[in-house]
Order: structure tokens, then sequence, then C-alpha cells
């Protein structure tokens, strides 16, 4: 089953323009592990029908979010071992991990640098000071994420609770090498997709980590669904627009991220619920269609996408995925190319940073939010919240990210496996 253009008409609330300097934003890593430094049809859209539990909406085992890194991330409170710290929210990937007290820090060419460069919001995870942590000897953490950065190093288990909802005995990477471009606010982060997309391995040198010597675990909440502590399987993310100056870091009271039930926002009566798409190697990550294909990202089949003044833009049965880690969204070129073009005046593409630009007083067509920034000159600009993710080939991955986010709850189901998303009244 494929998601067609009614997926896009959910998202014709209210555009927005807010300040951002840095305009790549964290894209999904693959499942080869960094080489770190030697030191479909809708199921449903009837009015009123939602693909979720009546009642469900409730504060319980709700965590508020926060923005940061000029809403770029979405951060939460994260209790590990009985120490808080604020946590990037990313249905992008799937580990939890605080970066550890003492940690060292590298650039992203792999040279060493200060701690504070790497801008982490704290000195760090204190593994001797929490009673409950546990050390998982002989293995090692090691993730590297589409932006270039990258983390390895210890793991644990530890008493992990967000939002009201408490686990035990949680898998969680405690890296102590780090090459971060960080928001001087988040400690780490909380990953919310599949096992098959975490990030530890059977070695204890992070250079020999491989596909080969993978070991999955149970994330954050399926940890919580297998132990009982939540009542429903699913997870419900609604993430607001942010409305920052350029010299503000935080930004509070952006959104929530509720487990076991809805957000307490007001929603539309329109709803989609698709299939999670299944389509990826268990050995090398890339998108399959053989029947030992894995889970790995939130990830859904796009067939095509329609916005005001254009004709209906058809694709190919592609992989789309549903990313909270991302701020843009990243699609075919040729949709990307028509979207851009409804913008007055049309925005234009910069052939050096591969990104559309538009004026930061131009028109916004629907199913867009402009965001803006500066150059290297201190010159306000602005780019499209919806870029070219690429050409609509089988082995490409694209990404509906924050900017769509914005304007919808979506509601991951790991165990039905389904995603639905319900349209937010304008806000």
């Amino acid at each position: 089953m494929v998601l067609t253009a009614v997926i896009l008409s959910l998202v014709c609330a209210a555009t927005a323009e807010f300040n951002v300097v840095r305009h790549v934003s964290k894209a999904p890593r693959s499942v080869e592990p960094a080489v770190v430094p030697a030191a479909h049809t809708p199921a449903a859209i009837e009015k009123g029908q939602s693909g979720i539990p009546a009642g469900t909406v409730s504060l319980n085992n709700t965590a508020i979010l926060e923005g940061s890194d000029l809403d770029q991330e979405y951060l939460t409170n994260v209790t590990i071992g009985g120490q808080t710290f604020k946590a990037i929210i990313d249905t992008g990937s799937s580990d939890t991990w605080l970066i550890k007290k003492g940690f060292n820090c590298f650039n992203l060419t792999g040279a060493p640098e200060s701690t504070e460069t790497c801008g982490f919001g704290s000195d760090g995870f204190d593994t001797s000071a929490s009673p409950t942590f546990k050390a998982f000897p002989n293995v090692s953490f090691n993730i590297s994420y589409g932006d270039g950065e990258f983390l390895s190093g210890p793991v644990g288990f530890d008493t992990v609770s967000v939002g009201g909802l408490s686990v035990t005995q949680q898998e969680i990477g405690t890296p102590d090498l780090a090459a971060w471009e960080g928001d001087t606010v988040n400690s780490g982060l909380l990953g919310l997709a599949f096992s098959s997309l975490t990030s530890v391995f059977n070695t204890t040198d992070p250079t020999k980590a491989s596909n080969e010597n993978h070991i999955p675990y149970d994330p954050f909440f399926f940890t919580a669904v297998k132990q009982g502590v939540v009542t429903n399987p699913f997870f419900s993310l609604a993430l607001n627009r942010g409305a920052l100056t350029v010299n503000t870091t935080e930004d509070p009271n952006l959104g929530f991220l509720a487990f076991g039930g809805t957000p307490p926002v007001t929603l539309d009566t329109t709803a989609v619920t698709v299939p999670i798409h299944w389509g990826y190697s268990a050995t090398t990550g890339d998108p399959s269609t053989k029947s030992n294909a894995v889970f790995l990202y939130y990830t859904v089949d796009v067939a095509g996408y329609t916005f005001p003044g254009s004709t209906s833009v058809t694709t190919k049965n592609n992989n789309t995925i549903v990313d909270s880690g991302t701020t843009l969204n990243y699609l075919p070129t040729k949709v990307a190319k028509a979207y851009n073009a409804q913008f007055v005046p049309k925005a234009k593409l910069d052939k050096d940073s591969g990104l559309y630009f538009v004026e930061c007083n131009a028109t916004v067509p629907a199913f867009s939010i402009l965001e803006a920034g500066t150059d290297d000159d201190g010159n306000i600009v602005c780019i499209s919240g919806t870029q070219d993710g690429g050409e609509d080939t089988p082995e490409n991955v694209f990404i509906l990210g924050d900017v769509f986010l914005h304007n919808v709850v979506s509601t991951f189901n790991i165990k039905t496996d389904e995603l639905t998303i319900t349209r937010r009244k304008k806000y």
C-alpha cells in the first residue's frame, strides 16, 4: 500500500517564518558504522477516524518538548540513573545515549578539540554516580549521522525515565569520544526507531564495528511496551513551530511526546493511517523488497504530491522517512522543483549548496515554512522548507522532517507497524 497525495493535503495549516543559522540538518545514518579516529493507499481517511483508540489524550506519560539550536532540534528531559539531561527527540534513529563525563571531543575531520567545542549542555553522564548503572563489557557503542557527526564508547544498562514513563535495565550508549556540533543545551539523544537501527557492536574497538558484529537491542519505547509500563503500544508526537530570535538558544513549550496516548493539542477530524514500509536489507541498510528485509525507520510509500497552484506530481513508490531529527523535507527532485516554483517570487536553486533559497518576504505556498538565517557575511537569508532529496530512484531515501510535522500529530504504532497522521487545527 502506498501513501497518496492526501497525506500532504494535511499540512495546509498556517505557514510561518522562523530563524535558523545552520541549514544542513541531521540526516539518517547508514547502518554501516562510522570509522572513528584511532586514538501506498491510505488505510483510513474518514471524518473522525484517526486510527487511535478513543480517550487516549492524556498528560500521563507525556513529555514536554523545547526547541534548541534556533528551533532546529526538539529536546526533552531524560533522567538516567537519577541524573537529568536534555536530549534530542529523534524518530530517525534508535539509540538512547548520553555523553559520558570525561569524554574526548573531536571535530568532524577527526582532529582533537577542546570539550567545549562539541557544545554539549553538561559535563556528561557520571556512570559511577548512578546507583543503578551496570556496564555491558566487551562491546562498544558506535554511531554516525548524516551530517558527519559521530560518537563511540562504552555501553551499559540503567533506569531511564522520560515524561513520567520509566523502564529498568534499558541498554544505553555512554560515548566517551564525540565529534558533535552541539547547541550547548543537549547532552544526548532519545532514539525512537526500530531495534535493527541500534548501534552496539560485539567488539571493544569501535574501528572494527561492522554489520557482522552488530548486536541489536530494544530501544526505550520498545522496552516500555515489553515491560508493560505503558498501556498502548504507540507514541505520538506534536511539534510546534518556533519563533526564535537569532540570539536565543532555548525555546520552551514547543510540543509534546506522548507515550501510549496522544498529546493535548487541538486536532482536526482528518486523519490517515498507513503501514510502515518494511523494505530495508538487514545487512546493508539499503531499500529492499526481499522477504528477509527488516524495519529500520518509520518509512512510508508516497505515490504523489499536490499543492495549490500545481497539478499532482506523481512519484514512483519510494521510501520516505518521517523523521523528527531532520529539520527540512527532502523530497524527489521533480517534487522539490515543482513545489519551489510556487513561491512568489520563485525560489532559486543555489548550485553550490544545492539548496533552494527564497526572498524572505516571498509569498509562501502551503506545505512549507520559510527558515531564515544569516550567510557568512551576516546577511539575512531564507531557504525553502522543502529541498531536493535526489532523483526518484529505488536506492534513494526521502524525508518528511519537522517542516511537515509542525502541522500534524504523528502516531507511531510499534505493534501494528502503522503510522497515523492527524491534521492539527491552525495554531
